[in-house]
């Protein structure tokens, strides 16, 4: 009986788990200090090493980019945007990703990072 409810644990441990929800493409994120590991996201753009854009996981180009958070401005009006570069992207794309975000008009943008390890 015991190992029915220590499997029924384990089981239901999981799937709550693979339920929780993940908007960014995987990126190996730069670390800074002042990360915070909890961030209230509304839109994430991903840009991985081969600079791909993604747009919350969908694959996106550089010029559809403004219309569609131009889009997204006009069904909420504030909304925020994560930024997840992975840190071998060039510097020049995720400049053009962030005008990109202003020119649409939105104020709430954020680059994500991950903590600094306590040996560095």
């Amino acid at each position: 009986m015991i190992d029915t409810m220590f499997f029924l644990l384990v089981f239901f441990m999981i799937a709550t788990l693979s339920m929780t929800l993940q908007r960014g493409m995987p990126v190996n994120l730069p670390e800074a200090a002042s990360s915070t590991d909890k961030i209230q996201e509304e839109v994430s753009l991903s840009i991985t090493k081969d600079g791909t854009i993604f747009f919350n996981k969908e694959p996106i180009a550089l010029a559809e980019l403004e219309r569609r958070l131009t889009d997204t401005r006009q069904r909420d009006p504030d909304p925020s945007v994560i930024i997840n570069a992975d840190e071998s992207v060039q510097h020049g794309l995720v400049i053009q990703v962030m005008d990109k975000v202003r020119i649409s008009g939105i104020h709430n943008m954020s680059i994500a990072t991950k903590p600094t390890s306590p040996d560095s």
